[in-house]
């Protein structure tokens, strides 16, 4: 695996957008993962297809574009699977409930 590391300069504002959109998409993730706990038989396009209506429910979740809320979607999704994984593994201690 290659590692590149640099760092970043940007004004305040910058960093402030960045740490919003990190937020946003924290909070995007999150309630999909609250969807899946939720509701049982909630697949991977079901999370898709939510992060849309979050986006229509909350401005600040609107503000992302559609890839990136897509993405925190797939990242919920991503977890729940490694959740199943582990748990058809048997894998010992905790399995990363998601």
């Amino acid at each position: 695996m290659i590692i590149i590391e640099f760092k970043a300069y940007g004004s305040p504002e910058q960093y402030l957008a960045i740490d919003e959109a990190i937020r946003t998409v924290k909070f995007i993730r999150n309630s999909c993962i609250r969807l899946w706990m939720d509701n049982k038989g909630t697949g991977k396009y079901d999370l898709s297809k939510y992060s849309k209506v979050l986006a229509k429910q909350f401005s600040f979740a609107n503000e992302l574009n559609s890839t990136a809320r897509q993405a925190a979607a797939d990242r919920a999704w991503s977890s729940i699977s490694r959740f199943f994984d582990n748990c058809q593994k048997k894998v010992p201690g905790k399995k990363g409930f998601p």
